[in-house]
């Protein structure tokens, strides 16, 4: 798909589609890529720019997608590749583009290359993963367990910092990373419009494979310490790009898995020529504790603030350019994470974290049922999980740190991948209009309050207000281009910040609490007039004062001249 405009995707959005979890076609359970075809009028309607698709390609499933065992193969599960270049034509017909993702960090231990590999050290395959004769460091992988694992036909372990199917490409071997490319070409001939890039920080690991730090009360060490933007990673991607993602007109965001904002810099600044943007994880952080992302903490207002604002400013000095989320695929669902799931707060909240994070500068990514404001799942038995990391994480929890059944169940509801993996919930009906059959998850269990048929009926719904937001960075130069400056840093409830251009300013107010403040704009936010842009509150002020009182999670945008 062609456009006029080489940076078409400062002004998108991307809406997040989990192909097994958005909509079956078929009745089987499992979502599908016909179904997602039927509900692309549904996202032009919204006002998504850009599909995103987490992986379809052909996989045992052990990561849910993660591991794939065939790059040019569609998953059989999700359909057929006639099924793709269906979805694909009439998603560009419809002037939506597509991304796919991407992930070469690791193939799944199923795939031809590792099959091959693990045949003799003198396979040419073999040097397309990290082998070593004897554990060469403490680390442990991503889901449990040592990130080591012994072969027996050639008398080594290879490396995986994830699952021990996920087995980790050896990006040093030029020719797997010509093998990488070969198979980008393959989609991105068919037609596709770029890629959100796994774990690509991780490609080049150090040498040395040093040992990590021992964190999260774990018995093995962290790898990132040895994998983390490793020594040859930005030669990698440039490479990358010269040799396949210059010649089409797509976007790249990738997964930059502790990487700070000054290291981002080398990954998308304007003339480094290696990603338009990068998903970072420090706002995801801060809500940690001893146990890793398995807390009870709430994010504190200043923290995140501080977290964002460095984001948004450390990326605008390189020219580069943000991605900006609060839920995804991995991560708790936004309101129950950031806001409040609460009945009488649900929605007022959802359409606060809308504004508060839409209005900075970057491209926004809708995560789907974000749009409705869908909430955590909060499953009571673990029977009910499918996920691989909740499902090691009741393992060690229950065994090695002694936790009761009870209160791991109480972390995973508030914090499992699986609370953003829940179908869909398209009506109040079976299955949340899911499937006809049974689903490959259970739903969350309050479709029958939220779901798209009662949400697009009702004016004021949270999806008719995304609507509206959508269209503001569409039409509203300043959303897109302008300059962002923070207020009230130290502010405990109130997120305050503009958006400056030569034409205007916008003042965005975001109420994190569930109490009514007053806040006070400072003397050096000055105006002539203004007026309401957009606002969660149907009697909120026409224009802007000096003292503006916001109710309980209220959201108000002023521009000012």
């Amino acid at each position: 798909m062609t456009t006029s405009n080489p940076e078409w995707w400062k002004s998108a959005i991307v809406y997040q589609v989990y192909p097994k979890s958005f909509c079956d076609s078929n009745g089987d359970g499992v979502g599908d890529l016909n179904g997602i075809r039927s509900k692309l009028d549904y996202l032009v309607e919204l006002g998504a720019d850009v599909i995103w698709l987490n992986p379809i390609f052909a996989s045992p499933q052990v990561d849910n997608g993660y591991d794939i065992s065939d790059y040019r193969a569609i998953e059989p599960t999700l359909g057929t590749m006639a099924d793709f270049d269906a979805l694909l034509r009439e998603a560009h017909a419809k002037g939506l583009k597509i991304i796919l993702d991407l992930v070469v960090n690791h193939t799944s231990d199923q795939h031809r290359w590792f099959q091959e590999a693990c045949r003799s050290r003198k396979n040419p395959y073999h040097d397309y993963y990290i082998w070593r004769d004897k554990i060469p460091n403490n680390w442990g992988s991503s889901f449990g367990g040592p990130a080591w694992t012994y072969v027996e036909s050639v008398g080594q372990y290879y490396l995986h910092c994830f699952a021990p199917e996920q087995c980790d490409l050896n990006w040093d071997n030029p020719e797997v990373r010509a093998a990488v490319y070969d198979e980008m070409r393959f989609w991105l001939d068919r037609g596709i419009d770029g890629f959100r890039m796994d774990v690509i920080t991780l490609i080049s690991k150090d040498p040395a494979l040093p040992d990590g730090p021992v964190i999260q009360n774990k018995a093995y060490g962290s790898y990132y310490a040895g994998c983390a933007t490793g020594p040859h990673v930005h030669e990698y991607l440039q490479e990358m790009e010269h040799e396949v993602l210059s010649r089409y007109d797509v976007m790249t965001v990738g997964e930059a898995p502790h990487t700070s904002a000054d290291q981002a810099q080398l990954y998308v600044g304007a003339d480094r020529g290696e990603l338009d943007m990068v998903f970072h994880f420090d706002h995801m952080h801060l809500d940690y504790d001893e146990n890793g992302k398995y807390a009870k903490t709430r994010v504190y207002l200043p923290d995140l603030k501080r977290v964002m604002s460095v984001w948004q400013e450390k990326i605008a000095a390189c020219g580069g350019w943000n991605s900006l989320y609060w839920s995804n695929h991995d991560q708790a669902r936004a309101v129950s994470r950031f806001g409040n799931e609460s009945p009488e707060w649900r929605e007022k909240s959802a359409k606060m974290l809308g504004v508060c994070l839409h209005l900075m500068q970057g491209t926004p990514y809708v995560y789907e049922g974000e749009e409705i404001g869908m909430v955590n799942a909060h499953f009571s038995s673990i029977d009910q999980y499918r996920d691989v990391e909740a499902l090691d994480t009741f393992r060690d929890f229950t065994g090695r740190k002694g936790f009761s059944e009870a209160d791991t169940l109480e972390l995973l509801a508030l914090k499992s991948r699986d609370n953003a993996r829940t179908p869909m919930q398209w009506t109040s009906g079976h299955a949340a209009g899911f499937t006809t059959g049974e689903p490959w998850i259970q739903a969350s269990g309050n479709e029958g309050e939220v779901n798209v048929e009662a949400a697009m009926a009702n004016p004021d719904s949270v999806w008719h207000f995304y609507q509206r937001l959508i269209a503001l960075r569409h039409n509203r130069a300043s959303v897109t281009d302008g300059h962002y400056e923070l207020l009230a840093p130290d502010d405990e409830k109130v997120y305050a910040y503009l958006r400056r251009t030569e034409d205007e300013t916008l003042v965005v107010l975001c109420n994190f609490s569930d109490e009514e403040v007053s806040f006070e704009l400072s003397a050096e936010v000055v105006w002539d007039a203004s007026g309401l842009v957009i606002s969660n509150e149907p009697d909120a002020a026409a224009e802007l004062s000096r003292t503006v009182a916001l109710a309980p999670y209220a959201a108000h945008v002023y521009a000012i001249r």
